[in-house]
C-alpha cells in the first residue's frame, strides 16, 4: 500500500544576482515536499519496517520526481541534487531515514537526472514549520564545490505529529559566483605545505 499523502508543497527561487553582481544565467532551485501519514506511527518500536518500505518508497520516489521534472522541464537542466525527511514529534527519525535512504526512492532522481554522485540529505525531527534544509551536490562530482548549496524552506502546518515530510530539492545550476574551486585546492596544499614545515 503506498503512502497516503495529505498534500505536496512547492518552494522556488529564482535567483538573478549575487552579491552586487548579476549572474550570467539565472540559476533555479526547487524543493517539492510530500506530507505523509507515518505508516509506523502508534504501533510501537517495530524491528522491520521493510514492508513498508517495500509498498511505498518507490511510488514516493516517482511521485516526487515527476513533480520536480514537470517543474524545472526536464533532467538535463539540473546539475545539483538532494533529499530530506523530517519527523514529526511522535515519529522515530529512523521512519524518516527508511523512506529516502533506498534505492526505491533515490533512484528515481539519479536516472531522471542522469546522475552518477550519490544524493546528499538531512533527516531529522521537528514540528508544524520546521526548517527544512536540503543540501544538495553536483549530479556527476561530488568534489565540485561549486555546487554544495543548501535549499531551505519550511509548512507551516507540517509535520504534524504523526506525520513525514518528504523532500527532494533540485538546482539548474551551482552558487552565483563561485570562487573556491581549484583556487581552494591549491590553498588546502600550501596549508599542508607549512604545516609540514613547522
Amino acid at each position: 500500500m503506498a503512502f497516503e499523502v495529505r498534500k505536496i508543497v512547492y518552494y522556488r527561487e529564482e535567483i538573478f544576482i549575487e552579491g552586487g553582481k548579476a549572474l550570467a544565467l539565472p540559476v533555479t532551485m526547487l524543493g517539492v515536499a510530500a506530507v505523509i501519514t507515518n505508516p509506523w506511527h502508534g504501533r510501537g518500536f517495530i524491528e522491520d519496517l521493510g514492508p513498508e518500505i517495500r509498498a511505498g518508497s518507490s511510488a514516493m520516489g516517482e511521485l516526487i520526481v515527476a513533480r520536480i521534472l514537470e517543474q524545472l522541464g526536464g533532467g538535463d537542466v539540473i546539475e545539483a541534487y538532494g533529499k530530506a525527511a523530517v519527523v514529526g514529534s511522535e515519529g522515530e527519525i529512523e521512519h524518516g531515514s527508511a523512506v529516502i535512504h533506498t534505492l526505491r526512492f533515490g533512484n528515481h532522481f539519479r536516472e531522471a537526472v542522469a546522475a552518477t554522485s550519490y544524493l546528499s540529505f538531512t533527516n531529522k525531527r521537528g514540528g508544524p514549520g520546521t526548517s527544512i534544509q536540503i543540501p544538495m551536490m553536483h549530479k556527476h562530482d561530488a568534489g565540485a564545490r561549486s555546487h554544495y548549496i543548501t535549499l531551505e524552506m519550511h509548512i507551516p502546518d507540517a509535520p504534524a505529529a504523526n506525520e513525514i515530510v518528504v523532500a527532494l530539492g533540485a538546482s539548474t545550476g551551482g552558487r552565483g559566483h563561485p570562487r573556491i574551486g581549484d583556487r581552494y585546492r591549491d590553498i588546502e596544499e600550501l596549508e599542508k605545505e607549512a604545516l609540514a614545515g613547522q
